[in-house]
């Protein structure tokens, strides 16, 4: 993950704020590979055991190289812009106008990247291809109190999602017995079922808790996690750690491997994160992610 660190003597975030630093992210993020994620699929590299799966390694690597140098992006599909806000408890944030500025910026930042526009217009009743890549997906979090400086802090991430790893993912809503096994099992299934079809090596991001509406976002959220973060810097608990490196080593003994093509990389991490349910419910969400996480995140901080 990449944090731009800054402050702000204005006791008021602005929209057009928001919007400039949406923009710097878009500068770079299609074409420039998280640099935990390189990491991470150069210490898979030299872990596999598999030649093949090892040349296919090598081969993404050079790709992250190749976009990096050239400004051309890391994959064709460039996906839909999905910007989180979260917001501290402590700061106001003009949000008045929002969607539209970026949607503005989004539909700029395409056209002078020469990026692929892959939206339509409507799901179901006009599949057209508006031409611009808008609308930008956002989604705004109003963060707990942590009494610390996060309390006066803005969070800004931004990815772009492919379809072809958002169409791999999936929702269920488990019985509130359920337990480890079943969450576990789950993911297996969905990971053997569609994982090939999701550009492998992943990253796994998996919500559970919330509600219907709100596991997905839990499931996305956690694919801006670093990769080289210990998960028991940022796991809910010690058992939300120990049922991440499980599933990661369940997954990675599939024998997908990356590009499905056989070996034991198939996932590079697997994040959690969890929230309060209904007593009745346990919702979990599987966000697969392809190996071009493609996302930046910036915190500005009002002093």
């Amino acid at each position: 993950m990449i944090f731009d660190s800054g402050s702000s003597s204005e006791q008021l975030i602005s929209t057009r704020q928001i919007a400039e630093l949406v923009q710097s992210q878009l500068n770079s993020i299609a074409s420039e590979l998280r640099p935990d994620v390189l990491a991470a699929l150069r210490s898979a590299q030299q872990q596999e055991s598999c030649p093949q799966a090892a040349k296919t390694l090598e081969m993404l690597v050079e790709n992250a190289r190749l976009a990096a140098d050239t400004g051309v992006p890391l994959c064709q599909d460039t996906g839909t812009v999905w910007v989180l806000l979260e917001i501290g408890v402590q700061l106001q944030v003009d949000l008045r106008g929002l969607q539209g500025a970026l949607d503005a910026v989004v539909a700029d930042s395409f056209a002078q990247h020469c990026l692929r526009a892959s939206t339509v217009r409507d799901a179901l009743s006009n599949r057209g291809n508006p031409g611009t890549n808008t609308p930008a997906f956002v989604d705004i979090v109003s963060l707990a109190e942590a009494g610390d400086e996060s309390d006066y802090s803005l969070s800004v991430h931004t990815m772009l999602k492919g379809a072809g790893s958002d169409n791999a993912s999936a929702l269920t809503m488990l019985s509130p017995g359920s337990g480890e096994e079943e969450i576990v099992q789950l993911v297996l299934d969905l990971v053997r079922e569609k994982a090939s079809n999701a550009c492998p090596p992943l990253i796994i991001g998996i919500g559970i808790g919330g509600t219907f509406d709100k596991v997905a976002g839990l499931s996305k959220r956690a694919l801006l996690r670093p990769l080289n973060q210990t998960v028991d810097q940022a796991a809910s608990s010690d058992m939300t750690a120990g049922l991440e490196q499980r599933i990661l080593q369940q997954v990675n003994t599939t024998n997908i491997g990356p590009a499905g093509l056989g070996g034991k990389t198939t996932a590079l991490a697997v994040h959690i994160e969890t929230a309060p349910s209904h007593i009745a419910s346990l919702p979990a969400a599987i966000n697969l992610c392809c190996h071009s996480l493609r996302s930046r995140s910036s915190v500005i901080t009002v002093c």
